[in-house]
């Protein structure tokens, strides 16, 4: 016999619904479906090993251990307050529509709003297919014309893979380029954009900022992602030297691959998982908060630890690519959430039909520093984009230290 504990209102409340929408699958015509969604991380099982993708990484443009003070680039910045956009995934071969949707809405942030972000922070995949510079032009160079502020970046698959029908280049060579330059320079293959190159010392690197440490990893081209040994010491390291400076800074960990994802194209990616939570073991240090694009669509989770603080694990991959990815159904025979990596694991929210982006806030307060989080999805195809300023559909904060 199935026992059952129910404790308080809410549960009662939670139970009496799902036993009205078990009666209602049961009890409608066949043509009124309710789909059940899975709430937890899954996998979707029978994927292939695609590891033989991965490519050599690039030679560093800077000195080792690969930090970028973010005054170099905006030398103004505000040690009491900072904002930043945060998106992934924006470029496309096919359209791009929903690309210049979302930058357009974020342009308008700066021209109607009196909370201005200082920068936009890229969560990888660039350009496609294979991060070639001739497309560079059209899938980041053109869209962001009008972006008003620096744009930096971590890379992603698509950015590192390499088309074999063109003529010969090396994995990240125009990534490498556009965002990892020694100084400022105009890029060649950018058809006459104002926007100069990045100084960022390496594809995987930390910006030290005022009220945060970010630290930016690079996952490489196979579909669930490959972090060499070398990348894992670093990562360490770092996330000591970062924890020194708690609770006065954020620790904010970006890598392209999500861990955890409930989508029906990719899932999520165990690798990942093994990789962060090993090393979160050996430092006994954990970020305040992960993102991670690759999944074309928002989620948020939240993942418990027997102690310490949960940590937020972000999802920001509908910046722009045509195709969004759906929240896995229940009933899709193709997925399971039975892993034990996923037990202390719940999806909080989803935006799985609408491209978006991030806003991220970080202010001292008088209780310590406050991370604050607003997703904004874009307008959809049947509205005048032009007359519509995108609301935040998901909001969430983070109590620094807490």
């Amino acid at each position: 016999m199935m026992k059952r504990f129910i404790a308080g209102y809410g549960d009662i409340i939670n139970y009496l619904i799902t036993t009205w929408l078990s009666f209602l699958r049961l009890s409608l015509p066949c043509t009124i479906a309710i789909v059940m969604r899975y709430k937890t991380p899954v996998l979707k099982k029978d994927q292939p090993d695609d590891s033989y993708k991965f490519r050599a990484l690039p030679i560093p443009t800077g000195a080792y251990p690969y930090r970028l003070s973010i005054q170099r680039v905006i030398p103004d910045i505000s040690n009491d307050k900072m904002t930043f956009h945060l998106v992934g995934d924006t470029g496309s071969l096919r359209s791009p529509d929903f690309q210049e949707k979302v930058v357009g809405q974020m342009v308008r942030q700066y021209q109607h709003t009196g909370d201005q972000p200082q920068f936009l922070y890229h969560l990888g995949d660039v350009v496609y297919n294979h991060g070639e510079a001739s497309q560079y032009q059209r899938q980041f160079f053109d869209p962001y014309e009008h972006y008003p502020a620096p744009i930096f970046a971590i890379a992603g698959n698509h950015d590192s893979d390499v088309n074999p029908d063109a003529a010969p280049y090396n994995s990240l060579d125009a990534f490498m380029t556009v965002f990892c330059d020694t100084s400022p320079h105009t890029v060649a293959f950018s058809g006459g954009s104002e926007r100069k190159s990045m100084v960022q010392p390496n594809v995987y690197w930390t910006l030290n900022t005022p009220l945060a440490n970010i630290i930016g990893m690079h996952s490489n081209v196979p579909k669930f992602g490959i972090v060499t040994e070398e990348q894992r010491n670093w990562l360490k390291e770092e996330l000591k030297a970062a924890d020194q400076e708690r609770p006065g800074k954020a620790l904010i960990l970006c890598i392209h691959h999500a861990p955890y994802s409930s989508d029906i194209n990719h899932g999520s990616s165990i690798p990942m998982i093994t990789l962060l939570e090993s090393v979160f073991e050996e430092t006994g240090i954990r970020p305040d908060i992960v993102f991670s694009g690759h999944v074309h669509n928002y989620q948020r989770f939240k993942r418990s630890y027997p102690s310490g603080r949960p940590v937020c694990f972000i999802v920001a991959g509908g910046g722009g690519y045509d195709e969004l990815h759906a929240i896995a159904s229940l009933e899709d025979k193709r997925f399971t959430n039975e892993n034990p990596l996923f037990d202390d694991v719940e999806l909080e929210s989803y935006c799985d039909d609408k491209h978006g982006f991030l806003k991220i806030t970080l202010e001292r307060t008088e209780k310590g520093l406050l991370l604050t989080g607003n997703y904004y999805p874009v307008p959809d195809s049947n509205t005048s984009g032009n007359d519509v300023i995108a609301s935040p559909e998901d909001t969430f904060t983070i109590e620094i230290g807490k």
